[in-house]
C-alpha cells in the first residue's frame, strides 16, 4: 500500500491535464486512488487521458472538460465523478494562472477578471463537492497557491492581491469546515517548470544556453537558494501529503514549495 494511504479513495483534481495538476493525477493513480480530473482544453484533455489509461490500465479514472468558472459545468463534473467513482474524499483546486501587470496598467476589468478567477476557481468546486466531502470521514481540500500570497511582486499586483485573498480563504474554510471533519490546506509555490517557462526558453536571446543552463541562470537572477526551478512533481508531493491521512492533524496551513525563495516570516 502507498505511503500516502489514499488507496481506493476518490480524488478530484481541477486543471489536471498539465503541469502540477497532471503530476497530482499521476501520483494519486500511483497511490491507488480513483481520480477524476478536468480541464478546459478538450484536445489536451483527450491526449492526457489516453496516455494515463495506457500507463495505468487498471486505474479508475474520469476526465471531463470543465471550466471551473462555470458553476453549472462544475456541478455536472461533480455529478459525473460521483456516478463513476463514488463520493469524493479529496479535492485539489489547481486551476488558475498569473497576470503580469502593475497597478498603473491594470484596468478595472482586469482586476475584476483576476479576482473572479482566483476566488471562484476554488469556490465553485468546493460548493459542488461539499456534500460528497461531508459524507466521507477524513476528507480534505488542498488549494494550489503562490508565494505571491505572502511575498507580492510589483509586476504582478493583481495576482499577488488575489493570491493573498485565497490564502485567507483557505484559513477561513479550514475553520468553518472543521466541524464537518474536512481539512483545508494549501501550498505556496515559487518558480516551477511549466509550459510558460518553456515558451520563454524557446524565445530566449541567449541561444547558446540549453534548458538546464538557462533555468540555472534564471534561478540565480531570482535569488533561489536551491539554484533551480521546482518540478511539478515536487509540488504534487506536498499536495498529496496535505490531502492524505499523513497530515491528519493539519488544517488551515500552507507548505512553502519555493526552493528557499521565500523571504517572509
Amino acid at each position: 500500500m502507498s505511503l500516502y494511504q489514499l488507496h481506493e479513495r476518490t480524488a478530484i483534481v481541477t486543471g489536471g491535464s498539465s503541469g502540477i495538476g497532471l503530476a497530482c493525477v499521476e501520483l494519486l493513480l500511483e497511490a491507488g486512488a480513483r481520480v477524476a480530473f478536468c480541464g478546459r482544453d478538450a484536445e489536451r484533455l483527450r491526449r492526457t487521458e489516453a496516455d494515463l489509461r495506457e500507463r495505468f490500465p487498471e486505474a479508475r479514472l474520469l476526465a471531463q472538460v470543465c471550466d471551473v468558472l462555470d458553476p453549472a459545468a462544475v456541478q455536472a463534473f461533480a455529478a459525473a465523478s460521483l456516478a463513476a467513482l463514488g463520493p469524493a474524499q479529496v479535492l485539489v483546486n489547481n486551476a488558475g494562472q498569473g497576470r503580469v501587470s502593475t497597478f498603473a496598467d491594470t484596468s478595472d476589468a482586469a482586476w475584476s477578471d483576476e479576482l473572479h478567477l482566483k476566488f471562484f476557481s476554488v469556490i465553485h468546486p468546493v460548493r459542488a463537492f461539499m456534500a460528497q466531502l461531508q459524507s466521507q470521514a477524513g476528507a480534505s481540500i488542498v488549494c494550489v497557491n503562490s508565494l505571491l500570497a505572502s511575498q507580492p511582486e510589483p509586476h504582478m499586483v493583481a495576482t499577488s492581491a488575489a493570491r493573498a485573498g485565497l490564502k485567507n480563504l483557505v484559513r477561513s474554510m479550514a475553520f468553518e469546515f472543521a466541524e464537518h471533519d474536512i481539512r483545508v490546506n494549501g501550498i505556496l509555490i515559487g518558480l516551477v517548470e511549466s509550459g510558460q517557462w518553456r515558451r520563454r526558453f524557446e524565445a530566449r536571446e541567449e541561444r547558446e544556453l540549453d534548458w538546464a543552463q538557462w533555468t540555472a541562470r534564471l534561478a540565480q537572477r531570482k535569488h533561489i537558494p536551491l539554484g533551480r526551478l521546482g518540478l511539478p512533481k515536487e509540488a504534487a508531493q506536498a499536495i498529496l501529503f496535505l490531502a492524505s491521512p499523513l497530515s491528519a492533524y493539519t488544517t488551515g496551513s500552507h507548505i512553502d514549495v519555493s526552493g528557499g525563495l521565500s523571504r517572509h516570516a
